[in-house]
């Protein structure tokens, strides 16, 4: 019997498909499932550098310019609320196809906008569409990966989203001078059409349609409540959206404290900020390659460890008004660990759902970002010359993370409703 026959037959019988050895995805689908990954990262940092160019042009304010940002993130978040129950009904590919066609789409849109508040609202469909790839790239890496092979895989999502974070400003900045901010949403245009060619002529169905949910909203309410009630999932869910909120809180915060505290030179604030996305992009592998051959709930710990660590460090640092170096090493100590918590926590999160996972995923990115979005303008609390705020709120945020570990992670397992959904 095919891992297919057999994940059909449990599905029927009531229960959740166990991990099977699966088949080796090919090399084009493991680079289209990449390419999904950064394609909401990309949306989001390749124009900030002509932010300041669109508000001169549009004779726009600075907060509607920022709006644009906002709105953005917002539609990549509940996006996801929506693009993944509507996957494990449909199946991956015919929502991608829909999610990437309206992304161009949109792209263009704001590319041709007339005014700020039609680009604002061309953001907001732009983000809800790039939602999508972020989404299936999470259940489809579920529905073809099982055991230490997903922890792989979501390590090297995390990988690529720090990549993407490192990319995305510096492509941003060389096209600023060659074109203007009209010509990058082309250009993120062009990108989601080199997706769209790929995903019409490489990404097949990765859900069957024997495994597909049924049912309208009651039921994705029904599956919203059985993943909320399982320790395990809640538990994960909850380390890294906490997790997520002490990265927000970094990057909206590290350009005040290292520039306007520390006063280093731009130049020098993207060194910083490079070194940081590097240990992001490597813990991020190394937690995925040793949560495979160690333990999940080892490495999830360790990460832990590191961002309380950077965070009372950050804390200590803003007190005692201690030098740069103090700061820098401890900015680096709080994205490489949450990059090592992400792994572990997607994988232990989504491992129990195949036969849900795209709603699975859409509850771990859209808690990643509110709880991000939450935290992020409260380090500005006491204005930019005080880091104070960011050590707090780290602070905080790392140790709701543990706490969130010890009452949900260390214990839970499957529930008996996640056995019967």
């Amino acid at each position: 019997m095919t891992y297919t026959e057999r994940t059909v037959a449990t599905h029927a019988s009531g229960r959740a498909p166990t991990a099977e050895v699966r088949s080796k995805p090919g090399l084009p689908l493991v680079i289209v499932l990449g390419m999904l990954t950064v394609f909401g990262p990309i949306s989001m940092d390749l124009y900030l550098p002509v932010l300041p160019a669109l508000g001169r042009d549009l004779a726009a304010s600075t907060s509607a310019t920022q709006l644009t940002v906002t709105t953005c993130l917002l539609g990549l978040a509940f996006g996801q609320l929506i693009a993944g129950p509507l996957s494990d009904r449909f199946g991956r590919r015919r929502p991608l196809l829909i999610g990437v066609a309206a992304y161009i789409a949109a792209s263009v849109l704001c590319a041709v906008s007339p005014t700020i508040a039609v680009l604002i609202v061309a953001r907001s469909v732009q983000g809800l569409a790039g939602a999508v790839g972020l989404v299936i790239a999470q259940a489809a890496g579920r529905d073809i990966y099982s055991g230490g092979k997903l922890v792989r895989y979501y390590g090297r999502i995390v990988v690529l989203s720090g990549l993407a974070a490192i990319v995305g400003p510096v492509v941003g900045g060389q096209l600023a001078g060659i074109t203007d901010w009209r010509g990058i949403f082309f250009f993120l245009a062009a990108i989601g059409a080199l997706i769209l060619l790929a995903v019409v002529f490489i990404f097949r169905e990765t859900l069957p349609m024997a495994l597909r949910t049924t049912g309208g909203l009651a039921h994705t309410n029904g599956h919203f409540r059985v993943l909320l009630t399982d320790r395990l999932f809640l538990g994960a869910l909850l380390v890294s959206s906490f997790a997520s909120a002490a990265l927000f809180a970094y990057i909206s915060g590290a350009t005040f404290v290292l520039q306007d505290i520390y006063g280093l030179s731009p130049q020098q604030y993207a060194l910083a900020f490079g070194l940081n996305s590097a240990g992001f992009v490597v813990f991020g592998w190394l937690a995925g390659r040793y949560a495979e051959r160690w333990s999940e709930r080892g490495v999830l710990i360790i990460g832990i460890g590191m961002i309380t660590a950077a965070s009372l460090g950050l804390l200590t640092t803003a007190i005692l008004r201690l030098p740069v170096w103090a700061a820098i090493i401890s900015l680096l100590a709080l994205a490489s660990g949450v990059a090592t918590t992400s792994p572990p926590s997607t994988s232990l999160s989504m491992r129990d759902y195949p036969h849900i996972a795209g709603t699975a995923a859409s509850l771990l990115g859209v808690s990643r970002f509110l709880f991000g979005g939450l935290a992020a303008p409260l380090v500005g609390l006491a204005g930019a010359l005080d880091m104070v705020p960011l050590g707090i709120v780290t602070v905080v945020a790392s140790v709701l993370s543990g706490i969130a570990y010890v009452v949900f992670v260390r214990t839970g397992g499957r529930t008996t409703r996640a056995r019967a959904i």
